[in-house]
């Protein structure tokens, strides 16, 4: 059954990570509509005054340093927690990304909901089949990102202790290549085909994701909020629609006349789709289509890219 959205207008709403390209257009969102409060280590000064331009209110904390969250307001609302660290410091990384969501829920353990943002990374590499919630994990991110994936695992497990040890209601959102106008995997790849950039491709085509346009999780976060229960509630969050990452490259290519080249890699990312079946039951379907987003995307960050025609 899909669960009923919940209502921010108003409410005291905790986003960490919220210069990264992946949460700042939340906080650019919720910022108009509730009393926003972004938590980051806040090292740049352009970072501080980017985040109280668009209304919210700034915090700077280390997730990993429990002392420093004595700056979060005890009555706090709703908590979106996006941060992440992947310095390649195992101890560091597991400290920030584990210990951190620990400390976070610790500190915010009167909130209503609290969504951890986690990601497909977590899953062990198995082919084209797609991954549900029950699905294997493994170090799938190890090649290019060494800590990645087992933090992530580790920080999931650490949600789910503090949400039962605490009584908070707690969605663990597994994210599937997030992207919008302001960046994302694709952008990356448009450059790589713009400067002749071989591309890495697991030999076992073709490589299939689940892209989710940030128009997409914005609109969700809402429902994730209300799927969110102290038993915890672990879904995977991907666009409805499965597509590889040479499709996507070929559309680019439509758009700007660059051509992809490719270099087999069985290192490479391999595919990594995702089974939607639990997603939809609860907050539904997505409705950006993925050519456009990229359109969108390349038509915001490099419109002299574009061909007259695109």
């Amino acid at each position: 059954m899909p669960v009923a959205p919940v209502d921010v207008s108003g409410c005291k709403l905790l986003i960490t990570g919220p210069t990264g390209q992946v949460a700042l257009p939340v906080v650019e969102h919720f910022a108009k509509i509730a009393d926003v409060y972004a938590l980051a280590r806040f090292r740049k000064q352009e970072d501080r005054e980017q985040i109280e331009a668009l209304g919210a209110t700034v915090i700077a904390a280390d997730l990993a340093d429990a002392a420093s969250l004595e700056a979060v307001p005890g009555d706090i609302d709703y908590v979106l927690n996006f941060a992440v660290v992947k310095t390649g410091d195992f101890d560091y990384d597991l400290a920030a990304n584990g210990e951190g969501v620990g400390n976070l829920m610790t500190r915010c353990s009167k909130a209503k909901a609290f969504v951890h943002f986690s990601s497909t990374a977590v899953y062990e590499y198995t082919g084209h089949e797609p991954r549900a919630e029950t699905s294997p994990l493994g170090d799938n991110h190890r090649v290019m990102f060494p800590t990645y994936s087992i933090s992530k695992i580790a920080a999931e497990t650490v949600c789910r202790f503090v949400a039962h040890q605490r009584g908070i209601p707690t969605t663990i959102a597994r994210l599937s290549v997030p992207y919008g106008d302001n960046g994302g995997w694709m952008y990356y790849h448009m450059l790589m085909m713009q400067g002749g950039v071989p591309i890495d491709l697991h030999p076992d085509k073709p490589n299939y994701y689940n892209p989710l346009h940030a128009d997409d999780y914005i609109e969700k976060i809402p429902y994730l909020l209300g799927a969110a229960t102290p038993e915890v509630t672990t879904l995977n969050f991907g666009g409805s629609q499965r597509v590889s990452i040479e499709e996507w490259c070929a559309y680019i290519g439509e758009l700007t006349g660059f051509e992809p080249v490719y270099n087999e890699n069985p290192k490479a990312f391999g595919s990594l789709c995702i089974d939607t079946t639990k997603m939809h039951e609860l907050i539904g379907t997505t409705r950006v289509d993925w050519k456009d987003g990229i359109r969108r995307q390349l038509e915001n960050l490099a419109p002299e890219v574009l061909k007259a025609t695109a």
